[in-house]
């Protein structure tokens, strides 16, 4: 009998991708010549247990790969080899390949063994060179009392495997240590049956059986024990050398070099079934990116609280079903109201608690940066020191996987084009190590986060000369430092004199924009020529619940995000203007905001149409703003946000719906949506598409 593994692939995936972490993150505060051993250390268990889990669960193309870079970390660690530049280097990539290999197992897809095979190749070939001691002229290590024994001769070894009854439990299967064993040699296996109890005590998850395996093999106790080392505490296995028990069927083998891993290939078993052809290009790009993590681990403190509040919310339920029976009096109907209170109270905080689960230190996303930046700085010959604060801070799962890669473009950018050369550097007066910095903290209900350099800033007049060039601005533009940065997020826009396969400054920056903006947030950049420059987002703490101001626009309520309101005011008629197409525009301070009537934009009857009648809600969005007709103003308050796309489809204007207290459903606008619903185009950060408008004083 055997258990269905796939069942434990989902954790032995999370352990994984989190033990390559763990490695990156340890490699990268490795000195070739100057080796930690402790860090080697929990680099070498981090791909020891990689090896064990995908060994065991028959992903034998991870198990192979991995074995060679174990092989090469043991040998640092026992300092029988010296740590180098190249090492480190050839580690990294090998957590690239393997963190896509093991994507690949989790999406089942197919996968592309060619980088594994070149690595691999690179790993043996160094592995096959002479060891050079690193402190010690020579080394000789030997874990049992056993004599060594040299590869290339062939002996035969007595194997008892004794498991204890819960090793089912802890995802093990012996078969595939049985395979596992068979590939070293000939092996012959005897299962004993003794303590197996009849059928009416036979427990389906528990391990009865006790094996002995006599193996005749060339490769020494040493790859013997690697089998059995991911079971070892859970298991009596003793090996013994004795006699040739094949000698009448000697298995013909080529010598050996001592220090070569085993690396024959076995068929796969059925759990990988993966083909070694290279994958399409265009499937690779697809799969090249990284897989959303489909679980969250939560502290005992945050499930305790969400307990505590779930046992609260069930003894004010029940106190209110006691008041609901029998004849209603006056004083129960005060005990009612304070039952409903307190419901409404402990509702709040279990909404609290939940969220609280789903909130993830921004740590997550910060940890994958100090192998950017080493890896970016390195190819472009920079000196660079990242620094990390706020780490702690905390924002909801879902925030954090989207915000990841417009952070890695902002980050790129900072370091291709925003931090000079150390000659330049230097030239300038600056230290010739550049620093790039990301910083998070809270300012009320949303998170910010900081990517700073200090760079050469961004150049403001080339800015401006190129949008010119465009024609995105004219000459006579009189337009602030600032009004010219924000120039870089319009689509296309660089001045970028040649194109870097690492980026471009202001390449692709309405893509990180419109990312940012899609998650309800925001991006500005400061900027100061030859001090550096800042680019600062804003986002809300999650995605699952709303600040939002509801409106009402004839018998229909809408829902209009707190963040993109400015301001809502009664219109002064004085104050309007008509210009081409029928368009109002209110001057306000100086500026011409277009008036949007929702009521015709989502076809309504029955709505205020007279502009001083109405009220008029200023949103802003990606730096325009337009004036919302509403009928009224009602309260604010939060929301949880349905996707209307799921329920029903997209609609052009609106980014989801909610469900209001007396039942309906109301609707959340999207101000980007609604502006290219409107037909308004915006020319550039300071001027809209509409024909200028004298002021009347004029």
């Amino acid at each position: 009998m055997s258990i269905d593994l796939s069942q434990f692939f989902e954790v032995f995936f999370e352990e994984s991708l989190e033990g390559l972490d763990v490695m990156e993150s340890e490699l990268l505060n490795l000195t070739p010549g100057d080796v930690d051993n402790e860090t080697i250390n929990t680099i070498f268990r981090a791909a020891h247990s990689i090896k064990g889990g995908s060994g065991t669960f028959g992903f034998t193309h991870v198990s192979d790969f991995t074995h060679v870079l174990e092989t090469l970390l043991d040998q640092i660690r026992e300092g029988s080899r010296e740590l180098t530049a190249e090492h480190v280097n050839l580690l990294l990539q090998s957590v690239d390949c393997l963190r896509e290999m093991l994507g690949d197992l989790q999406n089942n897809q197919e996968t592309d063994l060619t980088t594994a095979t070149q690595l691999k190749e690179k790993f043996e070939a160094i592995l096959a060179g002479e060891s050079q001691p690193a402190n010690t002229p020579a080394a000789t290590k030997s874990s049992n009392d056993n004599p060594p024994v040299e590869h290339g001769a062939l002996d035969t070894y007595e194997v008892i495997f004794k498991p204890q009854h819960h090793l089912f439990k802890t995802g093990n299967e012996p078969i595939y240590l049985i395979e596992e064993l068979a590939e070293l040699g000939q092996l012959d296996v005897t299962a004993n049956l003794d303590d197996v109890p009849d059928i009416h005590n036979l427990a389906a998850d528990e391990c009865f059986l006790t094996w002995c395996f006599y193996l005749e093999t060339d490769k020494g106790e040493e790859a013997i024990k690697e089998v059995f080392e991911w079971v070892e505490d859970d298991a009596e296995i003793t090996i013994t050398l004795c006699g040739g028990l094949f000698g009448d069927d000697p298995i013909e083998s080529e010598p050996e070099d001592v220090s070569e891993p085993v690396t024959e290939e076995a068929p796969a078993p059925t759990a990988e079934n993966k083909s070694d052809k290279p994958v399409p290009a265009a499937k690779a790009a697809a799969k090249s990116g990284s897989t959303e993590s489909t679980s969250i681990r939560v502290s005992i403190d945050k499930v305790d609280s969400l307990i505590n509040m779930v046992g609260e919310l069930v003894i004010t339920q029940a106190m209110l079903t006691q008041l609901g029976e029998g004849e209603i009096t006056e004083n129960k109907l005060m005990a009612l109201q304070e039952g409903l209170a307190q419901l409404a109270h402990n509702t709040r905080d279990l909404q609290e608690s939940v969220m609280r689960i789903r909130m993830l230190p921004i740590s997550f996303v910060f940890s994958r940066f100090p192998r950017l930046v080493r890896d970016t700085s390195q190819k472009l010959g920079k000196e660079v020191e990242l620094k990390l604060l706020g780490e702690q801070t905390e924002l909801d799962k879902t925030v954090m996987e989207k915000i990841s890669d417009p952070m890695v473009h902002l980050v790129r950018n900072s370091l291709d084009h925003g931090l000079e050369t150390p000659e330049q550097r230097e030239e300038a007066g600056k230290p010739r190590v550049g620093t790039v910095t990301l910083n998070a903290f809270h300012q009320g209900g949303n998170i910010v986060i900081e990517i700073m350099d200090d760079g050469a800033g961004l150049n403001t007049q080339k800015i401006k000369q190129k949008a010119i060039q465009n024609g995105l601005i004219s000459d006579s533009d009189d337009l602030s430092d600032d009004e010219i940065n924000e120039l870089i997020f319009m689509p296309g826009f660089s001045t970028a004199d040649e194109v870097s396969d690492i980026s471009g400054r202001g390449v692709g920056m309405d893509v990180v924009r419109r990312n940012i903006q899609s998650l309800n947030g925001s991006i500005e950049v400061t900027s100061e020529q030859g001090i550096g420059s800042t680019f600062t987002i804003r986002l809300p703490l999650t995605l699952a619940i709303l600040d939002g101001q509801l409106v009402t626009v004839a018998q229909h309520t809408y829902i209009i995000p707190l963040i993109s309101i400015v301001e809502s005011l009664q219109i002064d008629l004085k104050m309007v203007n008509c210009v081409g197409g029928g368009l109002n525009v209110l001057r306000l301070r100086d500026e011409y905001i277009p008036i949007l009537r929702l009521h015709k934009i989502f076809n309504h009857s029955g709505a205020i149409e007279d502009l001083d009648k109405g009220l008029l809600v200023i949103v802003e969005s990606d730096n325009q703003k337009v004036g919302l007709l509403v009928d009224d103003l009602l309260a604010q308050q939060q929301v949880v946000i349905k996707s209307l796309e799921a329920n029903y489809q997209k609609v052009e204007g609106v980014s989801g719906a909610t469900i209001l207290g007396d039942g309906r459903v109301s609707l959340i606008i999207d101000i980007t949506g609604l502006i290219k619903l409107a037909g308004l185009k915006k020319a550039g950060t300071s001027e809209l598409a509409i024909e200028p408008i004298e002021s009347e004083e004029a």
